[in-house]
């Protein structure tokens, strides 16, 4: 097991302490989930403090196991003060996408670290395209550079069916912020790893062009 950083562990200290605190006070967990008429009247916090609750332990655990994998990777590529920007930026730039695409739907609700963490994990790929992701129901690893091309292209299918009580734009939103900040801090992955920067930018393209065609 990888000995966590102690940015990470408070990452997820402040995550399960929240979300805790959220399971057991319902006014708690309403005054601060992402909230579209909430934030319209100018509760902008709610942006970031969503981010830190949850629906319930399941959701949680699934949230920081994938962080507790993906940490050490983003850490050791860009460094902790990096690695917490990247984090905070992706839950911030995951909600902004949210708000985006369902600003005029006042009960739209949302809470949950996915962006967060999934903005570190798209960083992990950049730099490691071809480690193993091994998925619960596939007894194989999984090159990461196949799950993030699929995840990336699975959430503009959620986004545009509505799939599920699941927020994919923020998802979405996530890895677009993993994505363009790791570039950001580390440019030499232009040189050393551009066949993954190609691909992963396929998606994010293909969703921009399909929101200009009013497709999503």
């Amino acid at each position: 097991m990888p000995e966590l950083h102690i940015a990470t562990i408070v990452i997820i200290a402040a995550n399960v302490l929240i979300s805790i605190k959220g399971f057991n006070d319902f006014s708690f967990f309403e005054k601060y989930k992402f909230n579209v008429a909430a934030i319209r009247r100018g509760e902008q916090i709610r942006m970031f403090s969503s981010g830190f609750l949850h629906v319930d332990t399941a959701h949680l655990l699934f949230n920081m196991l994938t962080l507790y994998f993906f940490a050490n990777v983003v850490i050791a590529s860009v460094g902790v003060v990096k690695f917490v920007a990247l984090y905070l930026a992706s839950l911030i730039v995951g909600n902004l996408l949210s708000y985006y695409f369902h600003r005029d739907e006042f009960h739209y609700s949302a809470v949950g670290a996915s962006g967060a963490v999934t903005g570190i994990l798209y960083s992990a790929i950049l730099f490691y395209p071809d480690m193993g992701l091994y998925l619960f129901f596939i007894p194989i690893a999984i090159p990461a550079w196949i799950f993030g091309l699929g995840y990336l292209l699975y959430s503009i299918y959620g986004m545009k069916r509505r799939l599920g009580n699941i927020g994919h734009d923020a998802h979405f939103g996530g890895a677009i912020a993993g994505y363009v900040i790791t570039l950001a801090f580390a440019p030499i992955l232009f040189e050393t790893q551009l066949w993954i920067v190609i691909v992963l930018a396929i998606p994010i393209g293909l969703l921009f062009a399909l929101h200009k065609l009013g497709k999503i």
